[in-house]
């Protein structure tokens, strides 16, 4: 074997590990489009989620507003704890 022969089977393995290399890279590029796609996809729903999360604080902020301008039209609770007092027995001491 000589020198041109040599450098010729250097060539070959050379070209063979650049196409394997490169083969190993388009490999690599489509599984990183697939992982920013399913990121893209989870920041989506994530988003999604904040707004309905947002949404779901502000109906509570305004149900906990309307309950409590209730609760001044009303006045306080009567519950078991405080049994309303008839007329009569109230006013009978």
């Amino acid at each position: 074997m000589d020198a041109s022969d040599l450098t010729r089977a250097e060539v070959i393995s050379l070209r063979t590990t650049v196409l394997a290399q490169q083969s190993q890279i388009r490999e690599l590029q489509s599984a990183d489009r697939r992982r920013q796609t399913v990121i893209t996809e989870m920041l989506v729903a994530d988003h999604k989620r904040q707004v309905q999360l947002t949404k779901a604080l502000k109906l509570v902020k305004r149900l906990q507003t309307q309950m409590a301008e209730l609760q001044r039209q009303q006045g306080p609770a009567k519950g078991p704890a405080q049994p309303e007092l008839p007329e009569e027995a109230g006013s009978s001491s």
